[in-house]
């Protein structure tokens, strides 16, 4: 009479770590692409971990009227564009220095027209906070 034995309950708990194992992973990696990995600094000014970096072969001046000065020249986004394309950009080390009050939008579209031109190299300028 096998049928009739009462066998001893048992919790298995190694199929229950697996998932909590799985669930643990699963929020750590949506948690980590929730985190922008462009790289762009978003206030330009001050910076605590600010390094020297070595004289640009380019700098990229944004004003606080949005104008770009390049080489005591006032230049257009396009002009810089074809500034790049005219040298051998691909050597070309350019820093983008902007004020306090230069947006974001305007730095991207300034990194757009050095990327579009060949530059490879692109820095931040930033001043070290106090």
């Amino acid at each position: 009479m096998r049928y009739m034995t009462t066998r001893k309950v048992r919790i298995e708990i190694i199929p229950m770590i697996d998932i909590m194992l799985f669930l643990l992973v699963f929020f750590a990696m949506l948690t980590l692409r929730m985190i922008p990995a462009s790289g762009h600094v978003t206030k330009l000014p001050t910076s605590s971990t600010a390094v020297t970096i070595p004289p640009a072969k380019l700098l990229v001046e944004i004003g606080r009227d949005g104008a770009l000065q390049v080489e005591k020249r006032i230049l257009t986004l396009v002009q810089l564009t074809d500034l790049l394309r005219s040298r051998d950009s691909s050597k070309t080390a350019v820093t983008i220095a902007g004020n306090d009050t230069a947006s974001l939008q305007q730095v991207m579209s300034v990194i757009d027209a050095v990327k579009a031109g060949g530059a490879s190299e692109i820095g931040l300028a930033a001043r070290t906070a106090k």
